[in-house]
C-alpha cells in the first residue's frame, strides 16, 4: 500500500483534505477512438456540456437549458502548430511544451503508422482494451519529462518515491500483469518503448527488470482521472437558486437526460486518463474509507474529501476499489487487491469478516468456466 497519511488537525465530514496536481498525467489512448475530447495536458473536457450530451445521446438536436452554466471556453483553445494536439488554454500548451511535449510531438508523422511512438501506441491498444486504466503513455511522459529536464536527477528522484515493487515477497504475491502469461506482450512493449524513447540517463528503465518496475509503478500508483463538461454543468445547475416549479422542471429534465444517455451509451462515460499524485499515493486502502478522491474542477486537479469526521492523528484512508467491488465478499476484494496492489487487506471490515468462508462473489463464480484466453484478455482489461 502507500506510506500512510495522517490528519494533522481535526477534519469535518465534507471538508477538502487537500487539492493536488499530478507529477505527470496522460489521457487514455482509447479516448480518441470514442471521440472523447480533452485537453492533452490537464484533461479538461474540450466539448461544451451540450456537445457532450449530444454525443452521448446520439442526438445532435438536443438543447440544454441554462447554457451559461457551462464553463468551457472554446475561444481559449489552442493547438500545437506541428502535431495539432489540442489544449484548453495557452497556459496548458506552454506547460506541456516545457515539461514533455518537445520529445513526444509527432509533427507531420502524427498519422504515420511506422513512427516508433505510433507503433507503441497501436501495440498498447491491441493488448489493452477498454475500459483502459494505466496507460503506456503515462510511462512515455515520465521518460519525456526526464529527457527534457535540465535537472534530470530531480525528476528521477521524484518518480522514485512512488512504489515500484513488481512483487510482494513477504506474501508471495506477484503483480498479475507481470506473470508468465504476459511475458511476450511485455517484452514487445519494452522493445517498442526502447525504440521510441531510449535515454541513457534512464537506461535502467529500459532493461527487462527496469521496465517491469516502471510498469508496476504506473499500475499500482496510477490514479484514474475523469472529467466531464456535462457533469460540471449539472453541478452548476444544482447550485442555481430557482423558483420551486422551475427547479422541479430542471431536475426532471436532468434525470431524464441521464436515463436516456444510459440507454444510448451505457454507463456515463467521462473523458478519462491517469496520473501520478504524490500525496494521494501515500494514502492506504480501506474497504470502509474515510476519504474519497474527485475532480470537481473538470481537470486533473485531485480533491481529497472527508467522508466522515477525521480526528487529528487519525489515518486518512481511501479505497482502491470501486463502490461495486467494495460490496463483494472479503475473498473477492482481497483477490483484486492482491493481484493489482500486492497486499492483503486488514482493514476493520476485512478483520470483522475474517471467519467468512473463502468464496468469491457470484460474478466470479459464473466466470470460472472461461478459457485461459478469455481470462487473459479480461485481466489485461481490468488493470
Amino acid at each position: 500500500q502507500g506510506k500512510g497519511l495522517f490528519a494533522t488537525k481535526n477534519i469535518r465530514k465534507g471538508e477538502t483534505v487537500f487539492v493536488e496536481r499530478p507529477v505527470v498525467s496522460s489521457q487514455f489512448l482509447w479516448n480518441a477512438l470514442y471521440n472523447y475530447r480533452a485537453c492533452d495536458h490537464c484533461l479538461r473536457a474540450l466539448e461544451t456540456a451540450e456537445e457532450n450530451a449530444q454525443r452521448l445521446l446520439g442526438k445532435s438536436s438536443l438543447v440544454l437549458p441554462h447554457p451559461e452554466q457551462c464553463s468551457i471556453r472554446k475561444d481559449l483553445h489552442q493547438q500545437c502548430p506541428r502535431c495539432q494536439v489540442t489544449y484548453c488554454s495557452a497556459e496548458c500548451k506552454q506547460a506541456a511544451l516545457e515539461q514533455y511535449h518537445q520529445v513526444l510531438c509527432l509533427g507531420p508523422s502524427r498519422d504515420d503508422p511506422t513512427h516508433p511512438l505510433n507503433k507503441l501506441q497501436e501495440a498498447w491498444r491491441n493488448m489493452h482494451y477498454p475500459p483502459e486504466t494505466s496507460s503506456i503513455m503515462l510511462m512515455a511522459r515520465m521518460v519525456a519529462t526526464v529527457k527534457q529536464a535540465k535537472d534530470k536527477e530531480w525528476w528521477i528522484k521524484a518518480f522514485s518515491q512512488f512504489c515500484n515493487k513488481t512483487a510482494n515477497e513477504e506474501e508471495e504475491i506477484a503483480h498479475k500483469l507481470l506473470g508468465d502469461k504476459f511475458k511476450g506482450q511485455l517484452e514487445l512493449l519494452r522493445l517498442l518503448f526502447t525504440e521510441a524513447l531510449y535515454d541513457e540517463h534512464l537506461s535502467r528503465w529500459f532493461t527487462p527488470e527496469g521496465f517491469r518496475s516502471l510498469f508496476a509503478l504506473v499500475g499500482t500508483n496510477g490514479q484514474g482521472i475523469g472529467t466531464s463538461s456535462l457533469s460540471q454543468w449539472v453541478h452548476a445547475c444544482d447550485a442555481l437558486d430557482l423558483p420551486m416549479l422551475q427547479r422541479e422542471e430542471l431536475d426532471a429534465f436532468i434525470d431524464q437526460l441521464y436515463k436516456d444517455i444510459e440507454k444510448e451509451s451505457g454507463e456515463f462515460l467521462n473523458c478519462e486518463g491517469s496520473g501520478l499524485y504524490v500525496l494521494q499515493s501515500c494514502c492506504n486502502h480501506s474497504c470502509i474509507p474515510n476519504a474519497e478522491t474527485s475532480f470537481p474542477e473538470n481537470n486533473f486537479l485531485l480533491h481529497l474529501t472527508a467522508l466522515e469526521d477525521i480526528e487529528a492523528g487519525e489515518e486518512i484512508c481511501i479505497s482502491y476499489l470501486d463502490c461495486c467491488q467494495r460490496e463483494r465478499s472479503r475473498h473477492s476484494r482481497n483477490k483484486i487487491l492482491r493481484e493489482n496492489y500486492l497486499f492483503t487487506c486488514s482493514c476493520p471490515k476485512c478483520l470483522a469478516q475474517a471467519d467468512d468462508a473463502d468464496v468469491t462473489s457470484d460474478e466470479e463464480e459464473e466466470g470460472e468456466g472461461e478459457t485461459d484466453d478469455a481470462e487473459l484478455e479480461d485481466e489485461m482489461t481490468d488493470v
